[in-house]
């Protein structure tokens, strides 16, 4: 079986309970939640029953027992989370405007997952996997990009693969070395996972097709592009595949590119058709917006069946 691998930020999540732009005045809210992109993503693997890991660092506070609880229930490997008893778990303040979007105020590139760093513990774990999954939002301090390149070597150095969601935030786009460290794992990148505009950044395109096919021509195998509520495309040297999305009603769209992202390269891996993987991603992130919390919404399989069945009937 197929062992999935991330690294990067581990955080909880602290939601206002009352729309509004920011948090220049004071606002009820609700939480810890456990968070982080890469934390959500391999949190659905495990809940798949796939074999998965991330490599990260939280505080020895509540907020970080939060997550470590929530991950070993799930079925992940938490091995490669340090426990640094002298700094704080990674923290995301999170408000909703009247439009959908949110506003956000982050601690992270200076709590405890600031610092994650390959030791000899940390690499043994690496070379135990055989596909690495980076998320664009952990390139946000030098040790961590440092970290995901040579993991991505050692990976890939196995004869493993690598999938690359860029999960851009505006708040971390201009961080020293982003960009430079976006285009190196795009280098190395097998299965691309875009969402909307994301598709642009690294092409010089003016249409979808033209930078699917400069994407392909690049070297990259797979590339989907997530549509959010419109479902999703699937686009490889042989295959053009759209499916639309399933209708629910969003409470929380917070996970949801992570739990679709996990799901598809989870069925990829393991050798389901485009059809069935792109399926099952797209259900995969409806039910991730039926429930508030980032992570409260990754489900099982047995889930997931019977929500495409339900919706088949």
């Amino acid at each position: 079986m197929h062992k999935i691998l991330t690294i990067g930020e581990i955080l909880v999540e602290i939601i206002a309970t009352e729309k509004g732009d920011g948090f220049r005045q004071a606002t009820p809210l609700v939480g810890p939640f456990p968070s982080g992109a890469p934390a959500i993503f391999i949190d659905q693997v495990g809940k798949l029953g796939q074999a998965s890991a991330i490599i990260s660092r939280v505080g020895g506070d509540d907020f970080g027992h939060v997550n470590l609880a929530r991950l070993e229930a799930d079925g992940v490997d938490i091995s490669g989370i340090a426990v640094d008893p002298l700094a704080t778990t990674g923290s995301a303040f999170v408000r909703y405007r009247d439009d959908g979007s949110r506003a956000f105020v982050f601690n992270i590139r200076d709590s405890a997952c600031g610092s994650i760093r390959l030791d000899d513990k940390a690499i043994a774990l690496v070379q135990s996997c055989s596909h690495m999954h980076v998320m664009g939002s952990s390139l946000y301090a030098p040790s961590v990009v440092d970290s995901i390149l040579a993991a991505i070597d050692i990976v890939k150095a196995g004869g493993g693969t690598v999938s690359f969601d860029p999960n851009l935030r505006a708040e971390i786009l201009e961080s020293p070395g982003m960009r430079e460290a976006l285009r190196t794992v795009l280098a190395k990148t097998d299965v691309f996972l875009p969402s909307g505009a994301e598709l642009f950044l690294f092409t010089e395109a003016k249409t979808e097709a033209d930078a699917i096919a400069e994407l392909l021509g690049s070297g990259i195998k797979v590339v989907v592009v997530k549509r959010g509520a419109e479902g999703a495309s699937y686009f490889d040297a042989e295959t053009t595949l759209t499916l639309p999305g399933f209708a629910v009603e969003e409470v929380d769209p917070t996970g949801a590119g992570d739990c679709f992202g996990a799901t598809f390269v989870s069925f990829w891996l393991n050798g389901a058709a485009p059809h069935e993987a792109l399926e099952f991603a797209n259900a995969s992130g409806a039910r991730a917006v039926m429930i508030s919390g980032p992570m409260e919404g990754a489900s099982t399989r047995a889930e997931l069946e019977a929500f495409i069945s339900a919706r088949k009937d």
